[in-house]
């Protein structure tokens, strides 16, 4: 299973509450639709670079910084569930 859509939603989320924005006001400055950055933010779509580029322009980031918070995120999370694996392994 691919979690990566949904850390980068939660990045893409990160980052709009940084900015004190709204989906709504993010919506609006992306020329997307605010249902459609809901889901972006749940992880359940996966976006075409076209969304990238808006979602990163709107929150004044770089495509490349958005997409590496995600992946930093992605990996932190893959790190944490491997070291929950050991300890249950251990444990049981």
């Amino acid at each position: 299973m691919n979690d990566f859509p949904h850390h980068f939603g939660l990045a893409v989320r990160r980052s709009r509450e940084a900015m004190g924005w709204s989906q709504e006001q993010l919506a609006a400055q992306a020329d997307l639709n605010r249902s459609y950055v809901g889901e972006v933010e749940r992880g359940q779509v996966a976006v075409s670079l076209a969304t990238i580029g808006k979602l990163a322009q709107a929150l004044q980031v770089a495509q490349s910084t958005l997409v590496q918070r995600g992946e930093e995120l992605h990996q932190h999370y893959l790190v944490r569930a491997q070291h929950m694996r050991r300890l249950a392994a251990i444990a049981g």
